[in-house]
């Protein structure tokens, strides 16, 4: 009699895997109690449904329990979950009650089986020394049904049996088994279909990371891709972290052929996800994987000719091999680890988005991550949005600039939960020299919140508080400003590239992008006009970017680079009269949340109108998508809070004995007097006038400064 099963016993009870020799053996106790455990690994099937070993501590009933110590009433027998020195052998009633308490009510349940708290020494420590490999003597801890984990805590064996169900590994031991196809959701976006796991909304618990929050995300990337593809065709593009391929399956469901897209994952799951769901749309694919020689091509779906590539290798590797057109950087954190390698092969005049989620870094709620990861010290500010963007932008400059290669931003966004960064490669050591000038450091005011880019230069300024338009440091004791960056001091919008997608927007039915590619646009312009220009079908080719009319749909092959040529001299002319431009039409950097610099005591006017006072008062302005209640205009901060004091209307406090007096909503006061005889008004000619049943309030629309404290 041994331990191993026969292949041809086929049983659910899991009786049959003790047999009477492995029980008489754990009699003898000591250092024979550790035999049979470590010949467990060599039991052959004895179920259907769980083709596996499994370890004596999980049983189905706690009868079966009780039948491993084979209880007798006249014999004393050890428990078979605990060594003798930490329980010795007794007698059928009270090892029975030792049974029930201690292995059994603290079980973790799992489809019927029951994983009982084991005291043996089952897990090995690590090599000593000499190099031998002893059994430690731990603690109690669990055997997982499923894998060959031991846990210690219960509460940790149950989230380590869901993170296994999750995945859909439920099948077998050491072999990852994908979870039946009845366990998968289809979830549908811009008319195509992918499949998901029930947890695909955990990045950290699952291989194919499904977010339904980041669709406004995917459809600007999009948006970004379909205005490349109308500048040159087919182009080349890359999603570096495929997932469940919804990205790349939307390039290449809707531009066809003008795309020729490649999916990368490293994980085999994910890989085998993306071909399921390009066969679920389907799309051919192309398989190749790096572990491989051969690439394999599969075939399904004669309705569409389309063909993605899938690939399974590291997403620096990829990167280093092949040049692309366009690539899409989207991993779970941040992409500063993947810039280097996107920057290596990528075309000119190409285009590299990538999306970070590491948003609290960047929003600066761990300030030292941010400096780890980015290089950059940054503190938390009321436009920490469009901080996070300028910070990511500036890695992106640097990387680029180790390339010799320089980068024009066409778009930045920074939403709730993510930071995307869209940005043109310009090759050549001239364009990177450019960037990397417009990485600069910012000196922001801790009390008032101005702030300013340093000048350029390498000289040491004696005081580099002057640089600031506010008084902050002459009149607080103490350093009242602080240095953050580096950042990228350029733009952050090309307003031509966004007026294109936002005509793709609008031919693909994009309806999430289209609102707030339009605030992009009045931010890029910074203006509070909204006209959206629709061009007739014969201005096609002709399509305004930063000034200049660029052709787009129907220009020939020569206005555009061949792959390996050198740039011909209409290019460069074309490419300086952008970037002058470009640099005439900036739109200024950052902007005043109207609620944060708002006067105590004072009804601030609506938005809307306070964009009007603004722009009447010579001043650009318009809203930004960083804020809601956020203004974008180049007024000093000293006038941002004049024209928003001037235009505010007073909230009346009463402080008078008689407590609050209201104003009638018919009473109107026309005739303004200046706010020194306000101030005059002394509280007995307030009282006279309020008992002769008389409200005498004055209202007036211009105040002096030193009022904005009161």
């Amino acid at each position: 009699d041994g331990v191993v099963v026969p292949e041809k016993v086929k049983s659910n009870n899991l009786d049959v895997k003790i047999p009477e020799s492995e029980l008489e053996a754990e009699e003898k106790g000591g250092a024979e109690e550790e035999r049979p455990r470590e010949s467990d690994s060599n039991i052959l099937d004895v179920s259907s449904d769980y083709p596996r070993d499994k370890h004596i501590s999980i049983q189905r009933h706690l009868a079966d329990l009780e039948k491993l110590a084979d209880l007798r009433e006249d014999e004393k027998k050890p428990c078979p979950l605990c060594p003798e020195e930490k329980f010795k052998a007794c007698y059928s009633h009270k090892l029975h009650r030792h049974l029930q308490n201690l292995h059994w009510k603290v079980s973790v349940e799992f489809e019927g089986y029951r994983m009982c708290i084991c005291h043996l020494s089952c897990r090995p420590v690590k090599p000593n020394l000499v190099g031998d490999q002893t059994l430690a003597k731990m603690g109690a801890h669990y055997h997982c049904i499923i894998c060959s984990a031991t846990i210690i805590r219960r509460t940790d064996m149950i989230g380590h049996i869901n993170r296994h169900v999750n995945k859909g590994e439920t099948e077998s031991r050491f072999i990852t088994v994908r979870a039946p196809k009845s366990s998968y959701e289809v979830v549908k976006e811009s008319a195509t279909d992918v499949q998901v796991l029930p947890n695909h909304s955990t990045p950290q618990k699952t291989d194919s990371y499904f977010n339904p929050k980041m669709k406004l995300n995917r459809q600007l990337i999009f948006c970004a891709l379909a205005v490349l593809a109308g500048e040159r065709k087919p182009i080349e593009c890359l999603d570096a972290f495929g997932a469940t391929g919804i990205m790349g399956l939307q390039w290449a469901k809707h531009l066809r052929s003008s795309v020729k897209v490649t999916i990368n994952d490293c994980n085999e799951n994910s890989v085998t996800m993306i071909k399921e769901n390009c066969h679920l749309n389907k799309m051919k694919v192309k398989l190749h994987i790096k572990e491989e020689d051969n690439d394999e091509t599969v075939g399904d779906g004669e309705e569409n000719s389309d063909t993605i590539e899938v690939t399974k290798m590291d997403a620096n590797v990829i990167m280093h091999l092949r040049s692309f057109d366009f690539i899409h950087l989207d991993p779970f954190g941040t992409s500063v680890n993947y810039l280097d390698s996107a920057f290596r092969n990528v075309r000119n005049l190409g285009i590299v988005s990538l999306t970070s989620t590491d948003i609290s870094s960047l929003y600066a709620k761990a300030q030292h991550v941010a400096l780890r990861h980015y290089g950059c010290n940054i503190v938390r500010t009321e436009y920490y949005k469009e901080l996070a963007a300028r910070t990511v932008i500036a890695a992106v400059t640097r990387a680029a600039a180790r390339c010799n290669k320089g980068i024009e931003v066409l778009l930045a966004v920074a939403l709730e939960h993510f930071v995307l960064v869209v940005v043109r490669v310009l090759r050549g050591p001239t364009p990177a020299d450019d960037s990397a000038k417009k990485v600069r450091y910012l000196i922001h005011c801790q009390w008032c919140e101005e702030r300013v880019f340093q000048k350029e230069g390498n000289m040491v300024e004696e005081n580099p508080y002057q640089q600031l338009p506010c008084d902050c440091h002459g009149s607080m004791p103490g350093k009242t400003a602080v240095l953050l960056g580096p950042l990228w001091s350029g733009a952050l919008f090309n307003t031509g590239f966004l007026r294109r997608m936002l005509l793709e927007a609008v031919q693909y039915g994009l309806d999430e992008a289209q609102p707030l590619l339009k605030t992009l646009v009045c931010e890029a312009e910074c203006t509070t006009l909204k006209h959206f220009s629709t061009h007739s079908p014969g201005d096609e080719n002709k399509q305004e970017e930063c000034g200049v009319y660029i052709k787009t749909p129907n220009t020939s092959a020569e206005s555009y680079l061949v792959h390996g040529k050198r740039k011909s001299e209409e290019v460069l002319r074309g490419m300086v009269k952008r970037q002058r431009a470009e640099h005439s039409a900036e739109h200024p950097p950052f902007y005043y949340n109207i609620h944060r610099h708002s006067i105590k005591g004072m009804n601030m006017p609506k938005l809307n109108k306070f964009l009007n006072y603004l722009s009447e008062a010579g001043y650009r302005v318009s809203r930004t998508h960083f804020d809601p209640m956020g203004v974008r205009t180049n007024a000093p901060l000293v006038q941002f809070k004049t024209v928003l004091m001037k235009y505010s209307t007073p909230t009346y406090v009463g402080t008078q004995a008689e407590g609050p007096v209201h104003l009638p909503g018919e009473i109107q006061v026309g005739e303004e007097v200046s706010a020194a005889a306000e101030i005059k008004v002394d509280n007995a000619e307030l009282a006279e006038d309020g008992k002769s049943g008389v409200t005498a309030t004055v209202f007036t629309q211009s105040y002096p400064t030193h009022c904005a404290a009161d």
